[in-house]
């Protein structure tokens, strides 16, 4: 009687498991302001004038909150014209969304804190050597079911050679389907010595819900003629 009695308890807990992951929300990374804990591993490749780096770029995002997220980049690049391979500039990223469902459009507004380290050697062709520290704010926008806009500004101070600039951005979000959407992003950021245009085209596919995604995505920088390809797979914690 009492196997039988704990079988049943087993039975129910078992049953209550399975009904609340059958029933949890389902996380929507299309709008970069929804904020999950994630790994992301890519394959990247960087075409420049006269040589190229490619290797593996790892970043892991941490949310402490629905409304706090720190991010870490690592990136392990091989020069191919210095025949040099070892680690490339580190990013930290801290974003906090201060304020959520504003009205039906305005859904967020995230203020974020972004730091590139000068980690990767210059010498070798691997780094900048210029730490770059960016403060900035986005506003998220729904237009409508399939369109988000995600517009940002930011102050952007680079240490060598001693520069600072504006940066804005026009990040569109186009929604296919519940699986499968692709970021729109113009950039140009206008420092005191030269207006740098840049641009970000990324598709991403759910093949998880809530667990497993693959995405590419090409980011080319117009002004200074480099052209960078990323193939990778996020992993949702």
């Amino acid at each position: 009687m009492k196997y039988k009695f704990l079988s049943l308890i087993l039975i129910a807990f078992c049953f209550h498991s399975i009904k609340a992951q059958n029933t949890k929300e389902e996380i929507d990374p299309s709008k970069p302001t929804n904020l999950y804990t994630q790994i992301n591993t890519l394959g990247e490749y960087n075409a420049y004038d006269g040589f190229a780096t490619y290797g593996t770029r790892v970043n892991f995002q941490y949310a402490f909150n629905p409304n706090n997220l720190l991010l870490g980049e690592v990136p392990l690049l091989y020069n191919d014209a210095t025949n040099e391979f070892g680690l490339s500039d580190v990013r930290l990223r801290y974003f906090n969304v201060v304020k959520r469902n504003i009205s039906s459009t305005i859904i967020a507004i995230a203020p974020f804190t972004d730091i590139t380290i000068p980690t990767g050697s210059a010498e070798k062709g691997l780094g900048s050597d210029t730490w770059s520290i960016a403060v900035g704010g986005v506003v998220g926008l729904v237009l409508n079911k399939n369109i988000s806009l995600f517009p940002g500004v930011n102050y952007v101070y680079l240490t060598e050679p001693k520069e600072s600039g504006l940066g804005f951005q026009t990040n569109m979000s186009l929604s296919f389907s519940k699986q499968a959407f692709v970021f729109l992003n113009p950039i140009v950021t206008m420092f005191d010595f030269d207006t740098i245009w840049q641009a970000e085209v990324n598709f991403n596919y759910i093949i998880t819900p809530n667990k497993f995604k693959v995405n590419t995505g090409w980011y080319p920088n117009f002004t200074n003629d480099i052209n960078t390809i990323r193939i990778g797979a996020t992993f949702f914690l």
